[in-house]
């Protein structure tokens, strides 16, 4: 049995402030992002239905619409998350630190929309940049939606300005809830442009024209698509301002401040910026051998081949279990590593890590396993509309993905401990190989592999990357904190390992009774494919909880424990 704290326990203090339950904090996250995640299944769903997968405007939409969110990790989450936490959490611990966050908040809005108005009037650079040798039309079309979708990022930003200091005040429940808000206004959105248009007609044989996807597209389907989607992430900002108010803080505009306050944020920031810009030119990189997969000799578009959108999709899919409970649990850990690291409290940090890795890893290995077996039937019920060569198109490359997702839970909390030590250079310096690793993978598929496979390339290149992260910054932190408890963590996901096999075997049976994907249609398929990735799901789980309390292996617990209290006769302590 071992002597460290249970992530349950509620008694240990941290910089001299009581610490709450880690696992109550990731269950109030998780539950906003598990509603927020099925609202945006339904989203997802409509906008299929509105606009298609393979299609040539979606594929410009889902240019447009990746434009704020690549803006937004280099400016928000690149830059804002490398400092805000560890600066607002030391401020809010002496005596009016209050005005130095009110001067963090007031800099970062400022940047935040001068930077925001000047890409939003550089749209068409930004659009050549993530496409290769489109066709004009399609172009136009992808600036057209951009110049709707790059406001976003002003609300991106705010979000995360906002968000953080609810953390650092350990209000964790708002920041995962507010996008339910945008869900909900951009489901609405959805459903206003199908009551008025209609849906989208799959073309015939001949395939698209080019000249009829333009006409088609006029300025107010453009604004009612592109503007909502907008719409929605600034209610997402915006409504924090309610819980802010309510938990005491109340924001004043403050711009100077003592010579100095600051002075270490700009070094981290200029690390962490140089990190995240690197990453994103790999996406911009490997965006374009997606964007070119359906791009035929003549300019015409193929549909039956996945580009652009269908990554999108599958990153929807693939992305869920990691927002569910890996990132919730690091947000919940960020501010006590924060603490730890403020105090150099090195033991704290390794005990942290190391239950952090061990609570994730025992859900996301079994996740891997899980998606894999259900795999297009999770397509299916994710994109009733969508046509059965794109749920096969989407459904691979999930998989390829997915051979990622252990990896990427580690990453994450690799690269949050090491902002919690403030050094954003090794962040910088481990993410070239990483950006390698991603563009080379998916250039090598492109150059020898047919063009269906491009997009698959792409996503196990993304996996390729995630492995290669966790080595190169597992190794640092070997070094920084004296070791990382690595018994104890590879010894739990092996067994997590041979649990999610075995829970697989059985999950593939149950699915050999299911009737074929190619049969499941429309709303009715929905329906049925649900049944069967529940009874599959179901099944898997309870064979795996099975196996992982014969291998004695309790990190389960923190990741069930919210669910498990709340059935009968479950502890409610």
């Amino acid at each position: 049995m071992s002597d460290e704290v249970s992530p349950a326990d509620d008694g240990r203090t941290l910089g001299g402030k009581p610490r709450r339950s880690i696992t109550r904090n990731t269950a109030i996250m998780a539950s906003g992002t598990a509603v927020s995640r099925l609202l945006g299944f339904v989203r997802n769903a409509l906008l299929v239905a509105v606009i298609g997968v393979n299609a040539a405007a979606a594929n410009a939409y889902d240019i447009a619409n990746r434009l704020p969110n690549a803006m937004f990790a280099i400016l928000a989450a690149g830059v804002l998350n490398a400092v805000l936490v560890p600066q607002i959490v030391r401020a809010f611990q002496r005596e009016g630190g209050k005005r130095t966050v009110d001067r963090i908040l007031t800099i970062g809005t400022v940047i935040s929309l001068a930077v925001t108005v000047a890409a939003t009037l550089l749209a068409p650079v930004w659009v050549e940049l993530y496409t290769d040798d489109w066709p004009p039309q399609l172009t136009a079309l992808a600036v057209a939606f951009s110049y709707w979708c790059i406001p976003q990022l002003f609300f991106y930003c705010l979000y995360t300005l906002l968000g953080q200091v609810l953390n650092a005040r350990e209000q964790f429940g708002p920041f995962m809830w507010a996008p339910v808000l945008n869900n909900i206004v951009s489901i609405a959105g959805l459903v206003a442009f199908l009551v008025i248009f209609g849906e989208y007609v799959e073309p015939g044989p001949a395939g698209e024209s080019l000249t009829e996807v333009s006409a088609l597209w006029t300025p107010d389907r453009i604004a009612l698509l592109a503007g909502v989607a907008t719409l929605g992430i600034a209610a997402q900002a915006l409504i924090l301002f309610i819980p802010l108010v309510r938990g005491g803080y109340h924001w004043r505009w403050q711009w100077r401040g003592p010579r100095g306050e600051l002075s270490g944020i700009g070094t981290i920031a200029a690390w962490s910026l140089g990190a995240v810009v690197l990453e994103q030119v790999g996406v911009a990189l490997v965006t374009q051998v997606s964007a070119a997969a359906q791009v035929l000799p003549d300019g015409g578009i193929d549909p039956t081949i996945a580009g652009n959108m269908a990554y999108f999709q599958a990153l929807s899919l693939y992305i869920v279990p990691h927002s569910l409970v890996t990132i919730s649990l690091v947000t919940a850990m960020y501010t006590a590593m924060a603490r730890h690291a403020a105090v150099r409290d090195i033991d704290g940090l390794r005990r942290d890590l190391s239950q952090g890795l061990r609570s994730a890893g025992a859900f996301t290995v079994f996740a891997t396993v899980a998606m894999i077996v259900v795999s297009q039937y999770l397509v299916r019920m994710a994109l009733p509309t969508a046509t059965v060569a794109e749920v096969q198109s989407i459904s691979a490359i999930m998989i390829a993905m997915t051979l990622g997702l252990v990896p990427l839970g580690a990453t994450v909390l690799f690269k949050r401990l090491y902002f919690a030590l403030e050094d954003a250079r090794a962040i910088f310096v481990m993410q070239i190989p990483m950006t390698i690793a991603w563009i080379g993978t998916a250039y090598l598929v492109q150059a020898f592999a047919d063009p269906r496979w491009w997009t698959v390339g792409v996503g196990l290149g993304l996996a390729v990357s995630n492995y290669t992260g966790m080595i190169l910054r597992a190794g640092g932190l070997r070094r920084r904190l004296g070791g990382l408890d690595g018994r104890r963590v590879l010894t739990l996901h092996a067994k997590a390992l041979l649990g999610a096999l075995v829970a697989g075997a059985i999950g593939w049976l149950v699915m050999r009774l299911a009737p074929d994907v190619a049969d499941l249609s429309g709303w009715g398929g929905f329906f049925t494919a649900a049944v069967w990735v529940v009874l599959a799901g179901v099944a898997m789980l309870a064979v795996y909880i099975g196996v992982m309390r014969v291998l004695r292996v309790s990190e389960l617990d923190a990741v069930l424990a919210p669910a498990l209290r709340r059935l009968p006769g479950g502890s409610r302590r």
